[in-house]
């Protein structure tokens, strides 16, 4: 039980370290090279300007980098392979143990945090070298749902993970509908990685919602997959340090994509194959990424049906922002009801 703490804790702790250390150089990489938008302002889904949200930011957006995600992906990655090497040169009981790169647990969310990583990143440069905004929300869409579609596969024909756990009742098998589920679900958490717009939010949010479900893991005795989400958790803790207010650098695609789509594998990872409830308590663990995509979505729908906005500006944290709402306040109390919602997600997750 002791080694089995420890394994959480390691690359935790190891993680945050290696972050602070490689992100000087990188924010050194950034400014040198001036990677941040070289146009201000923004367009909505909808085409049309963004005028309040421009009013807001225009000014950040010009003069603060992008790829800082890299810190989160690339820390977590380092401490993974040094602990993968160490266990193949002192191969003892120990290092056996702390090692949790494993084909059933991991090897799936490490390599949807990767391919997640390099087309954020590739969006990212094309966004501050092209001045073409990136690749378009089309094309990002696709690529997540075909990186979904394909891990939807491995789930249900290598896996055979055909059913969904539902708390204090019997898991409900949905058979090949467990492919489009999968899918969606991971558009969906995609689709909220737009909280990523104030600084210090998303890194916090995003390091809640991984270490709760590092918890739920663990108390499913997945202890690679809960010591991978420690990991995570402790890059999203060095990148906060250098992203709270005033930030150095936004999180962007590159960080952005790689989060989502993990933690849609993550969630399903901690359901019926954990046998738990990691997807249906995904909606309230992630409660701020649902809240977020939900204004957005009745934004939209209000200015087609009655011509005319429901908030100030969307997401919902620019809303608080056009209010008057110091950034900080807004992001201290994301933070709040993030932590609440994460509580009462895992509570659900461990009594269900």
């Amino acid at each position: 039980m002791i080694i089995d703490i420890i394994k959480i804790l390691i690359p935790a702790a190891t993680t945050f370290f290696v972050g602070l250390l490689i992100t000087p150089a990188i924010t050194d990489f950034l400014y040198r090279n001036k990677m941040w938008k070289k146009k201000a302002g923004k367009v909505g889904i909808d085409g049309k300007e963004t005028s309040v949200f421009n009013a807001l930011h225009k000014e950040k957006e010009v003069n603060t980098p992008r790829m800082g995600g890299v810190v989160i992906w690339l820390s977590a990655f380092i401490v993974m392979s040094i602990i993968w090497i160490l266990s193949k040169l002192f191969p003892g009981e120990v290092m056996l143990k702390l090692d949790f790169v494993s084909r059933n647990q991991t090897w799936i969310p490490v390599a949807t945090l990767l391919i997640g990583a390099l087309v954020g990143l590739i969006d990212d440069f094309f966004e501050v070298t092209k001045g073409n905004g990136g690749l378009s929300l089309k094309k990002r869409l696709f690529i997540v749902g075909t990186v979904a579609l394909l891990v939807s596969f491995w789930f249900f024909i290598k896996l055979g993970i055909a059913s969904v756990g539902i708390p204090f009742l019997e898991d409900v098998t949905i058979g090949w509908f467990i492919i489009p589920l999968f899918v969606l679900v991971t558009l969906a958490i995609y689709s909220g990685g737009i909280i990523d717009g104030i600084d210090g939010l998303a890194g916090g949010i995003f390091g809640i919602i991984f270490l709760t479900y590092a918890g739920l893991a663990f108390y499913q005795q997945q202890y690679d997959l809960a010591a991978f989400c420690a990991a995570i958790s402790g890059g999203l803790l060095a990148f906060l340090w250098y992203n709270i207010p005033p930030a150095r650098f936004y999180m962007s695609e590159t960080g952005s994509m790689a989060l989502t789509i993990t933690l849609a594998v993550v969630a399903f990872m901690t359901d019926s194959l954990g046998e738990g409830h990691g997807l249906i308590v995904l909606p309230i663990i992630a409660f701020p990424l649902i809240l977020t995509t939900a204004s957005v979505l009745i934004q939209l729908a209000s200015k087609k049906i009655r011509g005319k906005k429901v908030f100030l500006s969307s997401p919902i944290h620019h809303h608080f922002e056009a209010l008057g709402w110091p950034s900080y306040k807004v992001t201290m109390r994301y933070w709040i009801v993030g932590v609440v919602f994460a509580i009462l997600g895992l509570i659900l997750g461990l009594l269900g």
